[in-house]
């Protein structure tokens, strides 16, 4: 799957290099990592995989669950890779230490498709128009926010800063 150009994608609708650097600009005050993509790809298999590392039970498993979920991140917004290539995605897993035969099952069975579905089905029910999209409370923000606005949301629903 070759993906789409963010050319493309965005064309009539703003200029991709002005959103590239206002991106930009929000994910270094936060200390981010970030880099300058040139096409988007179908993350559905990429989600199911990642439901699966959630789900799979090794000692530790939360630890590695964080490294797949930093790994992805990083391959599709620093790296700029086609996350919807199944080499691509078992490598990643292997790379926290997964086990290469078990990730490319699930990719090829698909049997995490219904918990994404689900998810998907939730979304809907939130309202959720654009990702990351962040919910607490039936109050929700939308789009890469700075701390303070995601800090709003908390204190908006009654959460009690901690000292």
């Amino acid at each position: 799957m070759e993906g789409k150009s963010l050319e493309s994608l965005f064309k009539g609708r703003g200029d991709p290099k002005a959103m590239y650097a206002q991106m930009k600009a929000l994910m270094d005050a936060e200390g981010l990592p970030y880099g300058q993509r040139t096409h988007t790809y179908n993350s559905r298999l990429a989600q199911e995989l990642g439901k699966w590392v959630d789900d799979f039970s090794l000692p530790g498993g939360s630890t590695q669950a964080d490294a797949f979920h930093d790994a992805m991140y990083r391959a599709y917004f620093v790296d700029g890779k086609n996350i919807a290539d199944e080499d691509s995605l078992v490598a990643l897993a292997v790379g926290v230490g997964l086990p290469e035969e078990e990730a490319r099952e699930v990719l090829k069975s698909r049997r995490f498709q219904k918990a994404v579905d689900d998810d998907w089905a939730k979304s809907r029910e939130y309202g959720v128009t654009g990702v990351p999209t962040f919910v607490a409370g039936g109050h929700g923000v939308v789009g890469a926010q700075p701390y303070e606005a995601l800090e709003g949301l908390l204190t908006q629903v009654g959460v009690t800063p901690r000292n």
